[in-house]
């Protein structure tokens, strides 16, 4: 064999991995595309599931099948829950009424700080002022 043909092969041989590789990122590529895709028609079909539920309280709320009878309920019951709490935050925001005083306590740590009186020499102080102001 002669160092031509090895050289050949070498290339072709590195071609065909590099072309293997392309097909593999354009493949990998669409898989990430598509699962995307099938990612926003999942919430679009719960946003449907939601508006049909919607759709079907509104005219048979009242008078549910079996079926639908228990999720109903609870939809009721929350909605009168929301209705009571909200007559309630309006009685506590009557006009006339004072607003109730909150006192939070707030505890304080004092940092340790030393004075020293005035006159003396404070021990960041160099002796070198306080010669100057004697020589005044």
């Amino acid at each position: 064999m002669d160092i031509k043909s090895t050289f050949e092969s070498l290339k072709d041989r590195a071609t065909d991995l590099a072309q293997a590789g392309v097909a593999q990122s354009k493949r990998l590529a669409e898989i990430a595309k598509l699962k995307t895709s099938n990612m926003a028609e999942e919430d679009a079909i719960k946003k449907a599931y939601v508006e049909l539920g919607k759709l079907y309280y509104a005219e048979n709320g009242a008078t549910p099948d079996g079926a639908y009878a228990a999720a109903c309920e609870k939809i009721t019951a929350s909605k009168a829950l929301i209705e009571s709490n909200n007559d309630r935050i309006a009685e506590l925001k009557q006009p006339g009424d004072p607003e109730p005083e909150v006192q939070v306590e707030v505890e304080l740590e004092a940092e340790a700080v030393e004075v020293e009186p005035a006159g003396e020499e404070s021990s960041a102080e160099c002796g070198c002022c306080r010669e100057e102001e004697k020589q005044d």
